[in-house]
């Protein structure tokens, strides 16, 4: 007979002894958090905890140098942290967000499987224990900001930044390829004087660069690192520098500029630049609905809408009335953008309540603000493959609504005034004329005068 292995191992911390999933690598701490936080479904997002990854590997190097950690033990974290990085444990980290506010028990999840990896890799070599080792010259009070920090540069550049840039990429090419068409602008949802159409699009380019602006500004302070601070800002249990040698150390893995915040009690209590980080993504997702609302007002139609632009049909768009399309795509930015709105309402209210030495509400935090770069990222890849590369301008209808606009009588007021242009308006308007069938009849202009006055492309 085979003998069978253990459901459950016994784990010990502070507290006493824990039973522990055997085929498990996480340690008491993980297991209590389990047990004591089964709350919702949302789990400590997979960015944090590659983050926790990274600064694990960082205070492993800079604790060496500092002649504080073996280097048998330095290879075994470090390699434990690289493993993790390769997305070979993910299911090891499967705390939720609603856990204690300072994210304790995610910074304790990831020191005890560092220490069950490196037993793996060596089980007869020198104990590496989570607390003592792997959590080296650190506090979770001084690791979960610093992971944060890490976590929301690596997300704004690896992933916003690309789809951002694509977008925008394709709102250029759409620029240049309608130069030529002169529309109807529209101001207060009323008709307004002509522009380009492409003038109308540089709009929502300039936009997107704008944010894009703001969002590399943010960059500058998220790279600041609380790591050095420990529990209260002190630095208590850290060697004086190791702050700023595992600052260099993770600028050197990552390439990203980060370094030692200056203010370790600023660093540990205050998510300032979290919210104006956060900030610059609402104001991405505020002009993002702008244009989304754009597209699907100009789409609308077919045949009783604006109808000025075409884009994609996807998939039908009604379970009842056959051959409808909708402009989904726009739809789904909306959404996005609304939630990150939201998003940004929890970030506030979270950062507001740095309770003397430290902020207790880091974990909701994180996972408003990476939950937004996502779904915005995202989002922009959908609607620029899904929408905006198929966009084409009806040149045909948007000519004649320019020809049928009454608010080209603009360009007359310097030839015949204010009120009397207002007045061939309305006459216009009201008798069903066209702008030019009023002028004449109002006696206002010769023909020669009205068409040489009323070029839209002198307009634009």
């Amino acid at each position: 007979m085979s003998v069978q292995e253990p459901a459950v191992r016994l784990e010990h911390d502070a507290l006493g002894t824990v039973e522990v999933p055997a085929n498990r690598c996480w340690g008491a701490q993980t297991q209590r958090s389990l047990q004591n936080f089964a709350i919702g479904a949302e789990r400590m997002p997979e960015e944090i905890i590659r983050a926790f990854a990274l600064l694990k590997k960082a205070a492993a190097l800079a604790n060496r140098e500092l002649g504080r950690l073996d280097e048998d033990r330095c290879r075994r974290i470090t390699a434990a942290c690289d493993e993790i990085l390769d997305h070979r444990w993910d299911e090891e980290f499967p705390l939720k967000v609603w856990q204690t506010g300072s994210g304790t028990q995610s910074n304790m999840n990831v020191n005890e499987v560092v220490a069950h990896l490196c037993t793996r890799m060596d089980p007869a070599a020198p104990e590496v224990h989570p607390n003592d080792h792997v959590n080296m010259s650190q506090s979770s009070n001084d690791t979960f900001p610093t992971a944060l920090h890490i976590a929301a540069v690596l997300a704004l550049e690896d992933t916003l930044f690309p789809a951002l840039g694509k977008i925008i990429a394709v709102l250029r090419r759409l620029e240049a390829e309608n130069e030529d068409v002169i529309k109807i602008g529209r101001t207060h949802l009323q008709d307004a004087v002509p522009l380009r159409f492409s003038q109308e699009i540089s709009g929502w380019r300039a936009s997107l660069e704008r944010d894009r602006e703001m969002l590399e500004a943010a960059l500058g302070k998220l790279c600041g690192l609380a790591l050095g601070g420990t529990a209260v800002g002190t630095g208590l249990n850290a060697p004086p520098d190791f702050g700023e040698r595992a600052a260099a150390a993770l600028a050197a893995v990552t390439g990203k500029p980060f370094r030692s915040e200056a203010n370790k009690f600023h660093a540990l209590t205050s998510k300032g630049e979290l919210v104006f980080a956060h900030g610059a993504l609402k104001a991405l997702a505020a002009d993002l609905m702008k244009i989304a609302n754009d597209v699907r007002w100009l789409a609308s139609g077919p045949r009783c809408g604006l109808g000025e632009i075409t884009i994609p049909e996807n998939e039908p768009g009604s379970s009842i009335m056959p051959g409808k399309v909708n402009p989904t795509q726009c739809e789904a930015v909306t959404m996005i953008a609304v939630q990150v709105m939201g998003n940004d309402a929890a970030v506030g209210v979270a950062a507001s309540q740095g309770n003397f030495e430290l902020n207790v509400f880091m974990p909701v935090i994180a996972y408003n603000f990476l939950q937004s770069v996502r779904l915005l990222a995202d989002g922009m890849d959908s609607f620029r493959k899904n929408c905006l590369e198929g966009l084409r301008a009806d040149r045909e209808r948007m000519k004649e609504y320019l020809d049928r606009s009454l608010m080209l009588v603009t360009c007359l007021t310097p030839r015949i005034g204010y009120e009397k242009a207002a007045q061939v308006a309305l006459l216009a308007h009201r008798e069903g004329l066209s702008l030019r069938e009023a002028v004449l009849r109002a006696g206002l202009l010769t023909e020669e005068e009205y068409d040489g006055l009323v070029d839209p492309a002198k307009m634009v």
